[in-house]
């Protein structure tokens, strides 16, 4: 064999090395990072060779993306929006006051934050199918974090003016972030991190709630599963068997109700109406039977009337002021991380792009707003949103038909909750919060990469033997 063998055809040409590129600058090169990170879709694009009425247009529209989509909106839409919203109000109702409990804040504010906040991101934020309201971690975050600093029996009036205060930090942190195009911020969450800590919050939330479901009145202010433990088995003798009963049986209707919705999806509104159903009816046996007399506690008086401004409650002031700012940037982080995972899964799902950085500037206007108009902290909860888009949503205006349906019931059915017993809120919780305990992705992730196993339990470890900050940190 000699080197003839190895020639190439006449037709071919031969390969030539391509050249390194010359190194670049520092200063360059940072700048093309910097770019790279803050302005990957280019924002100002739209606004070059534009005359300046054109430009404020393009500006409302992207501050306000309700004033692009609604000139096309149709009936068709609102057919769709119309069944959507007030599904999701059935299931907003009885999670609103389950999960204002879960912060130790009145019940009431659980309805005034599903009325506000709703129509704010209707406006502002770019998914067709994030369902605004309440969710049960940042409840939970509430209370552990300024429960520290404040009692909420001992001083109801200063620990309601902290949790408006946190919330109004919380939504300038969010809003910031997204005018400062910092999104990226979110992504060192990691999915092993938010698998871990939400099943640690999840099972910490359960765990509250053996409070009403065994009629307990007096209970740990900590959430770790030791002091839990040793609140519930050191009261034996003042278990009450009628809340456990009521609990047991409420309990067993919710999970029975998921579970028949997910083997049918066809039939989402089943288990979407179910906690609304055990409110009525558990309301209804207290009241016919009076066991509220026989030791089942029941939310007792809710005042009718709309959201009642509160700006003049946000304090300002030390020594609770690094309190308030603490815990509205850590529930604002967490918020912010389901809000925008949440309703990325869902654009994927109807192939759609949402901007993350827009939904940042949605989520703080809305808790800035809501701040001041008597509400806590909200984002867009995974429960909601899946019902909502089961549903048959096609915009936001979902957002706006159950914040009118909870209007509604503000204005004339708040008495109706009275004989509501807690225990029925505690199922509520309970039943939300099994959905939120992932094994299924812990033990894809101990197949996958092990590390990220450890960080998930590290996460989840920390939150059920320490506390949900404890846990958080770790993880991170």
């Amino acid at each position: 064999m000699n080197n003839a063998d190895y020639a190439y055809p006449s037709n071919v040409e031969c390969a030539h090395r391509v050249s390194i590129p010359p190194p670049q600058p520092f200063v360059k090169t940072l700048k093309n990072s910097l770019k790279e990170t803050f302005f990957p879709d280019d924002p100002l694009r739209q606004f070059k060779n534009q005359p300046p009425s054109r430009r404020f247009v393009l500006g409302l529209q992207y501050f306000l993306p309700i004033l692009e989509w609604a000139p096309r909106y149709n009936f068709e839409f609102l057919k769709s929006d119309l069944i959507a919203g007030i599904t999701i109000a059935s299931l907003a109702i009885p999670q609103g006051i389950s999960y204002a409990k879960l912060a130790n804040l009145p019940p009431i504010l659980g309805l005034y934050s599903s009325f506000v906040p709703p129509l704010v991101y209707a406006m502002m934020g770019s998914s067709r199918d994030l369902a605004v309201g309440t969710v049960a971690v940042a409840s939970l975050l509430t209370a552990s974090m300024l429960g520290e600093e404040v009692d909420a029996k001992e001083n109801p009036t200063l620990y309601l003016q902290l949790a408006f205060t946190a919330t109004f930090f919380a939504g300038v942190f969010e809003a910031c972030l997204g005018l400062l195009r910092l999104g990226f911020i979110v992504d060192f969450l990691s999915h092993a991190t938010i698998v871990g800590f939400m099943a640690g919050a999840a099972t910490v939330v359960c765990l509250q709630q053996l409070k009403a479901i065994l009629g307990l009145e007096h209970f740990t202010q900590g959430t770790d599963l030791v002091s839990v433990m040793r609140s519930v088995f050191t009261q034996t003798h003042k278990w009450r068997w009628e809340s456990g009963v009521l609990g047991c049986c409420f309990l067993f209707f919710l999970i029975s109700t998921r579970y028949f919705s997910k083997r049918k999806p066809k039939f989402f509104w089943i288990s979407a109406m179910a906690p609304l159903t055990t409110v009525i009816l558990g309301s209804l046996l207290v009241y016919l039977t009076h066991a509220e007399k026989h030791g089942v506690q029941v939310i007792g008086e809710l005042k009718k009337g709309l959201n009642p401004p509160s700006f003049g409650d946000l304090v300002f002031v030390s020594p609770y002021l690094m309190t308030a700012i603490k815990a509205g940037i850590i529930t604002g982080v967490i918020a912010l991380a389901e809000g925008i995972a949440v309703g990325r899964s869902f654009s994927m799902f109807k192939n759609y792009h949402i901007d993350g950085n827009k939904e940042m500037i949605a989520f703080g206007m809305m808790n800035i707003v809501g701040s001041c108009t008597s509400c806590y902290l909200t984002t867009g909860p995974f429960s909601r949103s899946a019902v909502n888009y089961n549903a048959g949503c096609k915009t936001a205006v979902s957002n706006i038909v159950m914040a009118v349906a909870v209007m509604l019931t503000l204005l004339f059915l708040t008495p109706l909750f009275h004989y509501t017993p807690l225990v029925v809120l505690a199922a509520i919780i309970i039943s939300a919060m099994l959905g939120l305990i992932d094994y299924e992705a812990a033990m894809h992730l101990w197949h996958v990469d092990k590390f990220d196993f450890v960080v998930c339990m590290s996460a989840y470890i920390g939150v059920v033997f320490g506390s949900v900050t404890i846990g958080l940190v770790i993880a991170v």
